[in-house]
């Protein structure tokens, strides 16, 4: 049985340990915050040693796997030391999104898991439902054909007083849209941002990104801290020249409009046995991660890698830098 850490014990830290502790597969074997009484109270909670100090953590317990679910500036500063650590320590890491906001620091990130041999990944938990993976299964099929535009909407309501930078929504929210688009479409090439900052806002809080993917379909990006959280709250659109595939609020329906039928394929999310809760994603996630490394997958094969996280986050690197000139920017020009 695989034993597992968790490094970070705020709430995402938590749902982690809420996982494995429930999963067969593994056994939780320790967690830690840097916070003493987050540690204590995640330890206590779960029935296993805390401690303070990530690398006596490792030392003693020897994990094969290790979530890294601490926060930091723009939410993901504080990923890259415990990720290295972990690494270097033996672990496989599933690290929290975004990978780093520091894209030096990600690539060393990525560099150093591919250098060691270790699996790696990012929770890019949106696209790990039954129905995602339906209308992926569509695609590969040949239902969509080829590809002709992707239309993605992501939108929370988050009102903090106060946010690390002008730039934490565009940071912190589209690892998940940016990926989905990915998963679809494959790399983009460039985008082009038009944002605003709504009614007493300080940050850039409602985006619309214009994409050219490198196969030469195009796409576009709405994401919004300004719209109360709720029902629904994601949809994704894949058109080909085949058909169009609408994936709503990541479980809940997939939808397949057959280009040369007016008869539609649905899957609808079942009420025994689907998914019930935004926390079924995380399991669902967690699980493939451990089931991955369990079976002995190649670090390459890792789905929801970080290098596909790190390029999830160069595409948003670049919409920043299209806001601040005006212009479109491609994101191969943006530093890995």
């Amino acid at each position: 049985m695989l034993k597992v850490c968790v490094i970070g014990m705020g709430n995402i830290g938590n749902i982690h340990a809420r996982v494995y502790s429930e999963y067969d597969k593994v056994r939780l074997a320790g967690v830690c915050d840097i916070i003493p009484e987050r540690a204590e109270r995640a330890g206590k909670k779960f029935g296993v040693p805390y401690y303070f100090d990530a690398e006596e953590m490792l030392r003693e317990i020897k994990p094969d796997i290790c979530s890294v679910t601490t926060g930091g500036f723009e939410y993901s500063s504080d990923h890259f030391l415990p990720t290295i650590q972990a690494l270097n320590a033996g672990c496989h890491v599933l690290c929290e999104k975004p990978i780093c906001n520091d894209l030096e620091k990600a690539q060393i990130m990525v560099d150093t898991a591919k250098k060691l041999n270790r699996c790696f990944g990012i929770n890019l938990n949106h696209r790990f439902t039954p129905a995602a993976r339906l209308v992926k299964q569509w695609q590969n099929e040949g239902k969509i054909g080829n590809l002709l535009f992707i239309n993605m909407a992501l939108w929370i309501g988050r009102f903090e007083p106060h946010f690390d930078s002008e730039y934490y929504h565009l940071k912190a929210l589209n690892p998940h849209s940016v990926d989905i688009m990915r998963y679809f479409g494959g790399d983009i090439d460039t985008v082009h941002c038009f944002a605003m900052k709504a009614p007493g806002r300080d940050i850039w809080s409602t985006a619309s990104i214009n994409v050219k993917f490198k196969n030469g379909a195009v796409g576009h990006l709405t994401s919004s801290y300004d719209i109360k959280r709720g029902h629904p709250m994601e949809r994704c659109e894949i058109a080909g020249t085949k058909g169009r595939a609408v994936l709503e609020d990541m479980w809940r329906e997939a939808v397949l409009y057959p280009a040369d039928s007016f008869v539609k394929k649905v899957y609808t999310n079942p009420i025994f046995g689907g998914f019930t809760e935004f926390y079924d994603t995380f399991r669902d996630r967690i699980i493939h991660f451990v089931d991955q490394v369990a079976r002995g997958d190649r670090p390459e094969d890792i789905d929801g890698s970080g290098e596909q996280g790190l390029e999830a986050s160069r595409v948003i690197h670049a919409a920043i830098e299209s806001l601040k000139t005006g212009l479109p920017v491609k994101v191969e020009t943006i530093k890995k």
